[in-house]
C-alpha cells in the first residue's frame, strides 16, 4: 500500500494539475463567498465575485505549474539506475518492467479513443520515487 500511495495514487492527484486546475473555475484556492447550495440561482456577476481576483488566480496557476513539473532526472517506475548484479534480482525487475510495459500499452491504447485522455496512470509517467 506505501508503495501504490507514493507512486500511482501521488501521480494521478499530482501529475493532471497544471492540466485541470490551472482553470481556476475547476479547482479554485480561495473562493469569497460560499458555494452555490442550488442549481439555476447563480448569475455572473455571483461567480465573479466568489472566484480569486487576477492577482491570486496567477499565484495559483503558478503553485500548480510548479507541483506537476517534472524533475530533470525524473526516472519512471520500474527502472533503476543503480546497476544490480543478482540474477535473481534481476529477474524480478525484468519481469516486473515487462508488466509496466503491459499496463502502459494499454493505457496508451484506451487512451487513443478517448476524448479526453488520462496519461497519469500510465507507468511511463510515474516517477520511481518516494518522494511525495
Amino acid at each position: 500500500m506505501l508503495i501504490f500511495t507514493v507512486s500511482a495514487r501521488h501521480a494521478s492527484l499530482n501529475s493532471g494539475q497544471m492540466d485541470y486546475l490551472t482553470w481556476i473555475p475547476n479547482g479554485p484556492l480561495l473562493l469569497h463567498l460560499a458555494p452555490p447550495t442550488a442549481k439555476g440561482n447563480t448569475t455572473m456577476e455571483d461567480i465573479l465575485t466568489t472566484l480569486p481576483d487576477k492577482s491570486f488566480g496567477s499565484l495559483a496557476m503558478s503553485l500548480h505549474w510548479f507541483l506537476s513539473e517534472k524533475y530533470d532526472d525524473f526516472v519512471s517506475l520500474g527502472h533503476y539506475p543503480q546497476r544490480f548484479s543478482e540474477p535473481a534480482v534481476l529477474r524480478m525487475i525484468e519481469d516486473f518492467q515487462a508488466e509496466l510495459s503491459t499496463i502502459s500499452d494499454a493505457i496508451v491504447k484506451r487512451n487513443e479513443e478517448l476524448q479526453l485522455p488520462y496519461p497519469y496512470l500510465n507507468p511511463k509517467e510515474i516517477e520511481n520515487s518516494v518522494s511525495i
